[in-house]
């Protein structure tokens, strides 16, 4: 449910205030993310309508915040979301195509799928716990399997369960472990790393 209030105060080098409700209550606050314009600076006495949300402390807090006159921003969201999905189904298809001609090893295979249900569970369990605003999965964690090679995991629980799928600042960085994820296997399959990657995969069968 939109609220309606003013900002009542605003610590621009912390970038976060708090919002006076218009139908009354406790004062809410308010960080500078949770505006969808960003290249305005708030300002005492500023209207804004928001959504109440909880931070991971389990206190008020507003976010999806519109200045007075402002529309809601239409975001492509979607279109990202089948995007990464897509990215992940082709990319595990590759994986598969390739192995079946020789390519790379099949422990390669073994490595993303064993890493992307890793992942795709780290996903869920944290989504678990934010349902009940319990201690979160560090997001860290979360880009660590990604990078690792569990990110089509990543990518599909993240519009399965729409959990971290519209977080400005969780999606970048989300983008930023695939492309390295993907820049390390590039060296996997080149001639020096292929190497490397069939003694590995020739010592385990060894074992």
């Amino acid at each position: 449910m939109q609220l309606k209030g003013k900002i009542t105060t605003w610590n621009a080098q912390k970038a976060f205030g708090f919002i006076a409700p218009f139908a009354g209550g406790s004062q809410i606050f308010i960080h500078i993310k949770a505006f969808q314009n960003r290249t305005r600076v708030p300002k005492i006495n500023d209207v804004v309508t928001f959504s109440l949300a909880k931070d991971k402390d389990g206190r008020a807090c507003a976010e999806k915040a519109l200045y007075a006159g402002e529309k809601i921003l239409k975001t492509r969201k979607l279109n990202s979301g089948k995007l990464s999905i897509v990215l992940a189904i082709v990319f595990l298809v590759a994986l598969n195509a390739w192995s079946y001609i020789g390519y790379i090893p099949i422990l390669l295979i073994y490595v993303y799928y064993g890493l992307s249900i890793i992942t795709f569970l780290a996903y869920v369990y944290d989504k678990f716990k934010a349902k009940r605003n319990a201690w979160r999965t560090p997001e860290s964690t979360l880009h660590f399997w990604a990078l690792l090679g569990g990110w089509p995991g990543a990518a599909l629980a993240q519009q399965v369960f729409r959990h971290k799928s519209s977080k400005r600042d969780f999606r970048p960085m989300f983008w930023v472990t695939v492309f390295i994820n993907l820049a390390m296997l590039a060296w996997l399959l080149s001639p020096y790393g292929k190497k490397l990657l069939m003694l590995i995969s020739n010592s385990i069968r060894f074992f």
